[in-house]
């Protein structure tokens, strides 16, 4: 696999051209069949088989075999060779290349928010493949106790079909938000807590949910110690029948212990009571933010430089987004909110309105600006080379895998660079 950047006057037949590769494949790998040309800018994984080698005085077969450490009768075949003492300096050789280097095993998180429907069944299978884990968002807290119910069966059959482990997702949302008031009340009333947990154990057990992933933000700073006391008390009951516990931890590149957002987060507890955690490494740029990479890497690698230090690496999963925004300009904080998209769809508009696509590359991300009536939009989202610089963090910093937020947006080149770089467990392994 190569990623090529696309420059002016290149077409997908130009391109083919000069790597070898058919075409249609190049289509087909990327998905984008229905684009009605290439963008300048626009990043394409290139499905390389082979490479190219002309040959030197003193070459041979069998040393040319040796020197890419390749079978010697496969580079032959390969070449249509009759005479294997027949070569000449400045024959041009096909070598073919073997299996993508992998940086080992590591496992993998996907949120989804199910709808209860066939469309639920067909994202899960579209990448069941790269998935350890699934995480249906969300059972959430009522204030009696009692859970509400994310329509999640057939997400849970799908994930049971396709051998990934589902990750029962536990929130204090309500009414469209995260609520600072809902996760007091459940941190400091321990009967409260003890039907919850109740509660908890009668779900994971009757639907079969492999373990628990507990979600609760905008906490309230003040019940920061009350949180990591529910997390103790949650896996002390969970333990003992086997379901591993892991947490959602906003992003932050140093101890902060202040703000609804960040300070009931205590990273080293967090690390030391339950099995994992998944950061929130994206949001940077948001929906009512000002324009920006959604999951900018020096941000991103700020905060593993501060989690890995009060965290065992191992326990850490690093979060990727699935999705860009597309904010008109000027923003505003009063203005429209960024509508969220997907990273094929950002290169619909790019196509529809003749934009160039430009890289940032401290932030490691993608954008371009485009017109409509009169209006300049900015948009920032995730390709190949993003995902790819991500993907490197997780073997530089030796990470347990990483999670993605959310199912639902199209993004070919993620799985395809994903499984280029990275063997995905499966919990029955």
């Amino acid at each position: 696999m190569e990623i090529h950047v696309v420059q002016s006057g290149e077409t997908i037949f130009t391109i083919a051209a000069a790597y070898g590769v058919d075409p249609q494949r190049i289509l087909d790998i990327n998905q984008i069949q229905h684009l009605p040309y290439l963008v300048p800018g626009q990043a394409l994984i290139i499905p390389i088989t082979e490479s190219l080698y002309t040959v030197q005085q003193g070459d041979s077969l069998w040393s040319i075999a040796k020197e890419f450490n390749i079978n010697l009768q496969e580079l032959i075949d390969l070449n249509n060779i009759q005479n294997p003492h027949l070569i000449y300096p400045g024959m041009v050789l096909k070598i073919p290349i073997g299996d993508p280097v992998k940086f080992g095993t590591i496992q993998t998180n996907a949120y989804i928010n199910p709808i209860g429907n066939e469309q639920d069944i067909q994202q899960i299978h579209s990448v069941e493949a790269y998935l350890t884990y699934l995480s249906p968002f969300s059972y959430q807290i009522k204030e009696d106790g009692t859970l509400t119910d994310p329509q999640d069966d057939l997400v849970l059959q799908a994930a049971k079909d396709h051998g990934i482990a589902p990750l029962m997702v536990l929130t204090n949302f309500k009414d469209g938000n995260f609520d600072t008031g809902l996760a007091h009340t459940v941190l400091s009333d321990e009967g409260m807590q003890d039907i919850l947990i109740k509660n908890l154990l009668e779900v994971l057990e009757r639907k079969n949910y492999y373990g628990l992933n507990i979600d609760f933000e905008r906490v309230a700073s003040e019940d920061r110690e009350r949180y990591n006391e529910f997390l103790k008390k949650v896996v002390g009951k969970l333990k003992p029948k086997e379901y591993p516990v892991s947490t959602a931890l906003a992003p932050k590149p140093y101890e902060i212990e202040q703000g609804e957002w960040h300070g009931a987060h205590d990273y080293q507890a967090h690390g030391e009571i339950v099995d994992f955690v998944v950061i929130m490494t994206y949001e940077y740029g948001w929906a009512g933010g000002q324009p920006m990479a959604v999951s900018p890497l020096n941000e991103v690698r700020s905060v593993l430089d501060y989690a890995t230090s009060v965290i065992p690496s191992e326990k850490i999963m690093m979060g990727i987004p699935l999705y860009g925004y597309d904010w008109t300009l000027p923003y505003t904080p009063e203005g429209d909110w960024a509508a969220a998209i997907s990273p094929q769809y950002a290169l619909q508009l790019a196509t529809k309105y003749g934009a160039v696509i430009e890289y940032d590359y401290v932030m490691q991300s993608p954008y371009f600006y485009y017109w409509d009536n009169g209006v300049q939009h900015e948009v920032w989202f995730e390709d190949a080379r993003s995902i790819q610089a991500k993907l490197y963090l997780v073997d530089e910093y030796g990470l347990k895998g990483v999670s993605y937020w959310v199912l639902g947006y199209d993004f070919a080149q993620n799985w395809v660079v994903l499984k280029n770089m990275y063997n995905i467990q499966k919990i029955e392994d």
